[in-house]
């Protein structure tokens, strides 16, 4: 009950009611998929100084609540569980359907949009009421998920059908299905919104859509030298800060390409650890952390000069990275 209890004023709280803020802690957290636990990270001193139990297999964190807590989507348990970021406790869970990988948020932090592998479709719920509002089937196999800006839409791929579907938040239908590369994962803005990034991990590419007609305006491409096309395999994307670079890890080929949005060319690659999979920067855009899924490690990148500056054991198979500095 006393669990239950704290869950809900936190939920409260990302409505509206005041909450002291758990910001600037100097900490990242990474999700570790068979561990069941969420490893964290001293960004100063670059060592693991704790471990936050979970539920089975959690995957993609967000924040919440004004950066106050912390929710991750656990696959194997079919739900999110809520941690206080200033206690790293858990407050408790809220259930996301089965099989939840990728979710993103409402701005009000009332609503959470969840890809629901299994069943085709992207899944709606009220946190507050813990209910699902509204099952919305797409394509096979959904994974990225991301809302606009303006809230207006959400924007989910279909691994299977090689689409991303665009979803009315007001109507919770599907308004239009774009095509893209093979088998599309996860999503990125770019700073001004006009520009959606899809990463394409069959495809060995980017796709970029237009928000304003939701057309495909440009593809790019990766190469790395050595590797054939089949062994790049795009996962993982982030903006810089500053909105000029987007971060893409290429999964197998274990680097991470810097793009460069104005130009939308590679202007470097950095190698990593072995399937860079999960990508964050901290707040000033100097460094970027690569969860690295066959390696079982994180590597932290100087963001200047594209070179490893260490590399962190974080867990088995860890999957999303969250910096709070």
């Amino acid at each position: 009950m006393i669990r239950s209890s704290l869950l809900l004023l936190g939920l409260a709280a990302a409505m509206g009611a005041p909450l002291a803020s758990a910001k600037d802690s100097g900490l990242a957290f990474v999700s570790s998929e068979k561990d069941n636990a969420i490893a964290v990270v001293d960004l100063k001193t670059l060592a693991v100084v704790g471990s936050m139990p979970t539920c089975k297999r959690p995957r993609h964190m967000q924040r919440l609540n004004g950066d106050t807590q912390l929710m991750v989507a656990c696959s194997d348990s079919g739900r999110a569980e809520i941690f206080d970021l200033t206690t790293r406790k858990s407050l408790g869970s809220v259930p996301l359907g089965d099989d939840p990988e990728v979710f993103d948020l409402s701005a009000d932090g009332r609503t959470a949009y969840v890809s629901a592998e299994d069943d085709g479709a992207l899944h709606v719920f009220d946190l507050s009421t813990k209910k699902l509002l509204k099952s919305v089937p797409v394509g096979k196999e959904p994974e990225g998920v991301k809302v606009s800006p303006d809230g207006k839409r959400v924007y989910v791929t279909s691994e299977v059908a090689n689409l991303v579907h665009v979803v009315d938040t007001a109507t919770l239908k599907v308004m239009k299905n774009i095509p893209v590369g093979k088998r599309p994962r996860r999503f990125a803005f770019s700073a001004d919104g006009s520009e959606l990034w899809v990463t394409n991990e069959l495809g060995s590419s980017v796709s970029v859509i237009a928000t304003a007609d939701l057309q495909v305006i440009a593809t790019v491409v990766f190469e790395v030298k050595g590797m054939r096309p089949d062994d790049i395999t795009p996962v993982g994307i982030t903006a810089s800060p500053d909105g000029k670079t987007m971060y893409v890890g290429l999964g197998r080929a274990n680097h991470v390409a810097f793009v460069d949005v104005a130009s939308r060319k590679t202007r470097t690659l950095a190698l990593v650890g072995k399937r860079a999979w999960g990508v964050a920067t901290n707040r000033d855009g100097s460094r970027l952390f690569v969860a690295n899924g066959l390696s079982d490690d994180m590597t932290v990148v100087d963001s200047a000069t594209a070179r490893p500056i260490r590399t962190i054991a974080v867990g088995r198979v860890p999957h999303t990275v969250v910096v709070d500095d």
